[in-house]
């Protein structure tokens, strides 16, 4: 960071002091809570997060240098639960991305399904990325997806899933049309997040690996295990 724009050490002393005073209220809401969802709580943990936030910035920027703790950002929390106690009903969202890193492996893959399914069709739908995408989410079950998205030629990215509750059961049909429309945070039950953002550890590539033409790509492929037997009856 450029000297013109470097925060001052009087800035960095007064962000360390609002930590300070963030944890001071953060506790004296805990010692207060009045319930296992007290928005006290909520609402203090949210600043004490955002305060700590900005002093580490600042820290960096001025001395590089790191606090060690880490404290999840504010936005990362879920609100107060005000669901049912006893849920008649829930709904599990979920997504996850992911980068199409080697196409010609997912080509590769949809184009062996393909033939699997039709050969007199074998290369129709799989002759275009976004075509074997379409091929290969028909045939396999996401969760598959997911656990072998290596030979799809795929690289994860963040994902989450979400729990939500409710009083009772939506009616066939009724949100298919826009399916993440209205989640009602307050109805979370659980939620779970994948990111680089707050996962330090990075998964090792083995170099030796990495496939440097297609002559080589057919012959991993080849070598690769065979996907599992296709239910003909799918």
């Amino acid at each position: 960071m450029s000297d013109a724009v470097q925060p001052t050490a009087a800035e960095v002393r007064a962000a360390a002091e609002a930590v300070k005073t963030a944890l001071d209220r953060h506790l004296a809401a805990v010692e207060r809570r009045s319930g296992e969802d007290d928005p006290a709580v909520y609402e203090a943990f949210n600043e004490l997060a955002a305060a700590a936030e900005t002093y580490d910035e600042l820290l960096y920027d001025r001395y590089d240098e790191v606090t060690p703790f880490e404290i999840p950002a504010a936005e990362e929390s879920l609100p107060p639960y005000t669901g049912p106690e006893e849920p008649n009903a829930l709904s599990v969202l979920i997504r996850r991305d992911y980068a199409v890193v080697e196409p010609q492996r997912l080509l590769a893959q949809a184009q062996r399904v393909e033939a699997a399914d039709d050969e007199a069709a074998a290369g129709v739908a799989s002759g275009t990325v976004h075509g074997a995408l379409g091929l290969l989410f028909g045939e396999f079950e996401p969760d598959e997806i997911a656990s072998r998205h290596k030979e799809f030629g795929l690289e994860e990215g963040d994902s989450t899933l979400w729990v939500t509750a409710s009083d009772e059961a939506a009616d066939p049909g009724e949100w298919l049309e826009a399916p993440f429309e209205q989640v009602d945070e307050q109805r979370v039950v659980c939620r779970f997040d994948v990111s680089a953002v707050f996962d330090d550890e990075i998964d090792d590539v083995d170099d030796g690996d990495d496939i440097e033409d297609a002559d080589d790509l057919d012959a991993e492929l080849d070598e690769d295990e065979d996907l599992e037997p296709l239910d003909a009856d799918r």
